[in-house]
């Protein structure tokens, strides 16, 4: 999984003209990792078919 990684962040890297420091590789793929990790839990969170989205979002 770690040679994909490395091919998106080129990829995004490259689209979007941002240099990216052979330095800060390991850390833009360890938060790659982890915010990876987390939508994999909230796109595998089971919901019934009749759940609607909030009308309003509040904190």
């Amino acid at each position: 999984m770690a040679d994909h990684l490395d091919d998106y962040i080129n990829a995004v890297a490259g689209a979007m003209a941002l240099p990216v420091e052979d330095a800060w590789r390991p850390a833009v793929r360890a938060n790659l990792e982890v915010s990876l990790r987390l939508a994999r839990l909230v796109d595998e969170f089971p919901l019934p078919d009749e759940t609607e989205s909030a009308a309003i979002y509040s904190a």
